[in-house]
């Protein structure tokens, strides 16, 4: 059995979680704890000493780091303890707070029930899970982790603003190229931008034409170097 905790500050969600795993993984998981700010959660894991938390990346109190302080002031009470961020949150910011962090890997809540629970085992055995949304942001924490000593990088506005590549393509191309860069298919880029698939696919074409890139791996190695997914 795996030893699996839940972190969120919602009691309602919690709630959901525990009893979606307790149905799809009764044989797999044991709920061993929950919590829902940062301090109760430091200690709740010190007690319980659970092989996976699941944690989501926003939660009051402590410093004010939410899911990442509780990871990190963990480590010296569960060394062991695996972290499996979940949250509501598909931000730059936010995955990289936590993958710097330590945990192992963030799924965020549109993840159904089989999928959560294949993911805690996945984390379990050693492995790094992430939605495929989010292969952009990992990619950037990661980079990001080996050049922390470096010189202070120039802002946001400043990197847009010199670079010629990415103010080639237009706003909507733009809109496109970074949800792309993310991980979504074409069919949920649609969705989310409320236009065919087919002129998706034509916004794809423009882009990596404009950026003289091969393929969609290529275009998210591109973004997450400008640091804009």
């Amino acid at each position: 059995m795996i030893r699996v905790a839940v972190v969120d500050d919602h009691e309602m969600f919690r709630a959901g979680v525990i009893g979606a795993l307790s149905s799809v993984g009764a044989d797999t998981v044991e709920i061993v704890g929950q919590a829902g700010d940062v301090d109760g959660s430091v200690a709740m894991i010190a007690d319980t000493q659970p092989d996976v938390v699941l944690l989501d990346v926003h939660v009051p109190g402590g410093q004010g780091g939410g899911g990442a302080e509780i990871l990190t002031r963990s480590r010296a009470f569960s060394a062991a303890t695996t972290f499996l961020a979940l949250s509501v949150s598909d931000s730059a910011e936010d995955v990289g707070a936590v993958i710097r962090a330590g945990a192992r890997g963030y799924v965020t809540k549109a993840i159904g029930p089989a999928d959560l629970l294949a993911s805690i085992q996945q984390v379990y055995d050693g492995y790094a899970v992430f939605s495929p949304q989010l292969a952009g942001f990992v990619l950037q924490a990661f980079q990001g982790a080996g050049t922390a000593s470096a010189s202070p990088q120039p802002s946001e506005a400043s990197v847009y603003e010199d670079d010629d590549e990415l103010n080639s393509l237009s706003e909507r191309e733009q809109e496109v190229m970074r949800l792309i860069a993310r991980g979504y298919t074409y069919k949920e880029v649609a969705a989310e931008l409320f236009i065919s698939i087919k002129t998706v696919e034509s916004h794809m074409s423009k882009v990596l034409h404009k950026l003289q890139l091969s393929n969609r791996a290529q275009l998210t190695r591109w973004a997450a170097q400008r640091r804009i997914v």
